[in-house]
């Protein structure tokens, strides 16, 4: 769907909500393939089943079903006699098509502020030297000579080179923490607890989902990184979204109660989703989506109780959109951040953006905000995540480097952190990893 369209259904999204009946929508559809029978069934069951939230994820879900969605969805309005809403939406359609300049985004442009009192047109036209009143305060602007009565030379800072620790006050920090149980996990238990990996290669014709090559490098990667880390690794390779649920319920079930974590990685496209705590979502092979939110709240309190109080780590390599950051301009970075001869690839598949503030009368409240639960992205909401045909993605190589130099010694924000920083630094195109931490402690792997 072009961005002209997706702007119209948002900006229409609370009319949509308050006057459109689906019930009559759902044959159709199906008729029409907007839809499969899959995504009705989850458009029926979205939020509280109600009308409302029904239209809403219709809503949500319409972006992405291609560039001629919005004319089909318009003329199953007329087929199910509500010409008013499809007249509304076809008029809209047209008024935009005429006028592209009222769907652009505002060109902001920074502001700069004077002095207190004075305009712009004050700044332009003096040309002397100011002078201090009560109302007009003259900026003074002070040069070496007043600063220092040495003279004063540039200073180039370069990165600070990390330096052997010649104290064991760092050290015996990170110790007392990892011992202290009020500030850290306990991660006794050998194994420490299950790994899941999801590894989505290939994906069938009707998704038009390209194969993610170089994401069983990933998947290789960390499969053994976890398994040094003392889990119990399980691989699932190609499963269609019904399929993933299915696997994530069923770890979800298991007796967790003899170990301390659980860790599931999910390698797949991805896309922008609506949301209420955790963003995004990945594609099974049908391409057909599962939501990170529906994928983490397998493992809340309720549904796996064995996990209370455990921590419960998310990774997931994909696509959080569609955009491709071009970043900005600093001091060189180094020529081996270049990826020089690399095949890179992105995750990305169409973007859907949940809904906005506009239509809070008809919300349905959050869930409560999960505990003990980490879930890292690989890339910043709304962007593309890259992936290396070769050598697997920029985010799993990095996580993998990082976690075997420091896992013996800093905890899991710690080391994110540095993986962060080091695939901010790769590539042309820029991409930078992310997290929701809703952890209580400290986590330290057991090594």
């Amino acid at each position: 769907m072009d961005e002209a369209d997706r702007q119209l259904l948002r900006r229409c999204r609370v009319r949509l909500v308050r006057e459109l009946q689906v019930a009559s929508l759902w044959d159709v559809l199906l008729s029409r393939q907007l839809f499969t029978p899959a995504m009705i069934e989850d458009i029926q069951h979205a939020g509280s089943g109600s009308r409302s939230d029904q239209v809403r994820q219709l809503v949500i879900d319409l972006e992405t079903r291609g560039s001629q969605a919005l004319p089909l969805f318009i003329s199953c309005l007329e087929d199910t006699d509500q010409d008013v809403l499809a007249s509304f939406l076809r008029m809209s359609r047209q008024e935009e098509k005429q006028n592209p300049e009222a769907v652009r985004p505002l060109n902001l442009r920074p502001v700069v502020l004077g002095p207190m009192g004075l305009t712009p047109e004050d700044l332009r036209e003096k040309t002397g030297p100011l002078k201090s009143t009560p109302r007009k305060l003259a900026p003074v602007v002070l040069g070496p000579e007043q600063l220092w009565p040495a003279k004063l030379r540039p200073e180039v800072l370069r990165p600070e080179v990390p330096r052997p620790v010649d104290n064991c006050s760092d050290v015996c920090a990170q110790e007392i923490s990892k011992q202290n149980p009020d500030l850290a996990y306990a991660l006794n238990a050998d194994p420490c607890g299950h790994c899941l990996i999801i590894n989505n290669v290939n994906f069938c014709l009707e998704s038009r989902l390209t194969a993610r090559t170089g994401s069983n490098i990933d998947c290789e990667k960390l499969q053994r990184r976890f398994r040094l880390l003392h889990f119990t690794v399980e691989v699932k390779c190609d499963l269609m979204a019904k399929q993933m649920v299915q696997a994530l319920v069923e770890l979800a079930r298991r007796d967790h109660s003899g170990l301390d974590c659980c860790v599931v990685v999910v390698l797949s496209h991805g896309c922008q989703a609506s949301h209420r705590q955790f963003p995004g979502a990945v594609y099974g092979t049908d391409g057909c989506l599962v939501s990170i939110e529906k994928i983490v709240n397998i493992f809340n309190g309720a549904s796996c109780p064995s996990l209370g109080g455990k921590p419960k780590l998310f990774f997931i390599q994909a696509c959080g959109g569609e955009q491709k950051d071009h970043g900005f301009e600093v001091a060189c970075a180094s020529p081996e951040d270049r990826t020089s001869g690399s095949d890179p690839e992105s995750d990305a598949v169409l973007f859907q953006e949940g809904p906005g503030p506009f239509d809070q009368p008809d919300a349905v409240s959050s869930l409560p905000t999960p505990s003990d639960i980490f879930v890292s992205y690989s890339t910043f909401p709304g962007f593309v995540s890259w992936r290396d045909t070769r050598r697997g993605s920029w985010y799993v190589e990095t996580l993998d480097g990082v976690f075997e130099q420091w896992a013996h010694s800093e905890d899991l924000q710690t080391l994110l952190l540095r993986v962060a920083n080091a695939v901010s630094q790769k590539g042309i195109y820029k991409q930078i990893p992310g997290c929701f931490n809703f952890l209580r402690k400290k986590l330290f792997f057991k090594m």
